[in-house]
């Protein structure tokens, strides 16, 4: 068990150690959820997990944390001119719903004393899949649909849509249709459907559901790449806050948990969002697909060690994590560091 890490007086109730750990997670948690719309805010609620926190305290803390991130970011999509308010709007109803649902299923399993087990098994089979999806697609692509942030210097008609959202926008055409950003026309019922099904993992797992949502956006509505991280990271900002809400409302929010997250993802978040501007990340999209696998791993031998009694075990699910969340946060600054020297040497060779 992870007792000792637990344990102690401090701000908050949270020992110093636990809000050293909190504020260094809650930096590179930043960092991915601002770069990608989604990619970091899911390992928040394994890792208190493994902590040994309560399924709806980690839940409910993980998904007030989601809240405070999205706010941050979305202020920077929004001076980027990539957040489609249209879309926002009319995804926040099928996720309300759908968080209901999913708050709902947690309480209930947690009164059968299932539900840590059950959500666990839920990170491992979500990240392992959507991690396979993103890497098999980044290393056997050509590129074309890869996330490309470079919003600044291409309009959004020029980005390609994929063939999947083409087939579903020549097929569902149930009206009504709403013609959003970058002249994609598509049913309401269609984002509804996405909204719903997100809203629910957000409810049941904690999470903003971004990593599911973003590319949803992209494969079944067709949503240009820098519009989908924005749009989905403002819609957070409302699935986010109502499951806050409600979790608090039955005590499922620690404040020495959220306060510390929040406190290092406000410059973490900041630092991605204005990475997007700069950084082509057909090559961090491997790293972000292999964090996935990694974070199922994590969250596979966590669980396997909590069940065993094994504290090594437990131990080192929490380590592979955090660590894979450093490597993919160190890998988009160091990106975004060399694309920006190579740029000022471009217009210093220029101006001579």
């Amino acid at each position: 068990m992870l007792d000792s890490l637990l344990g102690g007086s401090g701000i908050l109730g949270t020992s110093p150690e636990m809000l050293a750990l909190f504020v260094g997670f809650g930096l590179v948690v930043g960092v991915l959820f601002g770069f990608f719309g989604m990619g970091g805010s899911f390992l928040v609620t394994p890792a208190l997990l493994m902590l040994d926190y309560p399924a709806p305290v980690a839940v409910g803390s993980g998904m007030a944390f989601v809240f405070g991130t999205a706010v941050i970011a979305t202020l920077k999509h929004h001076d980027l001119g990539q957040v489609d308010y249209k879309l926002g709007v009319i995804m926040i109803t099928g996720t309300t719903i759908g968080i209901e649902a999913g708050r709902a299923s947690v309480y209930y399993l947690e009164s059968l004393g299932l539900a840590g087990g059950i959500i666990s098994v839920a990170y491992v089979v979500l990240l392992g899949g959507v991690g396979a999806m993103v890497t098999r697609d980044a290393l056997g692509g050509d590129g074309g649909d890869s996330i490309d942030h470079e919003a600044t210097d291409k309009d959004l008609d020029e980005y390609e849509i994929p063939d999947v959202a083409k087939t579903i926008q020549r097929t569902v055409r149930i009206p009504p249709m709403v013609t959003l950003r970058g002249d994609i026309r598509v049913s309401v019922w269609v984002i509804t459907a996405v909204a719903f099904a997100t809203g629910l993992l957000s409810g049941f797992l904690g999470v903003g559901g971004g990593f599911i949502r973003m590319p949803a956006m992209i494969y079944a509505i067709g949503v240009p790449v820098p519009v989908a991280v924005g749009t989905d990271l403002f819609e957070i900002v409302f699935s986010g806050g109502l499951g806050s809400y409600l979790y608090g409302q039955g005590g499922g929010v620690d404040l020495g948990i959220v306060a510390p997250l929040l406190f290092g993802s406000a410059l973490g978040a900041r630092i991605g969002s204005a990475a997007t501007a700069v950084v082509d990340a057909d090559g961090i999209k491997i790293y972000f697909g292999g964090m996935l696998l990694v974070g199922a791993v994590a969250v596979g031998v966590g669980e396997i060690g909590s069940y065993v009694g094994s504290p090594t075990l437990e131990l080192l699910g929490l380590v592979l994590v955090v660590g894979a969340a450093v490597v993919v946060a160190v890998a988009i600054i160091y990106t975004a560091l060399s694309s920006l020297r190579v740029t000022r040497r471009q217009q210093t060779s220029t101006a001579d």
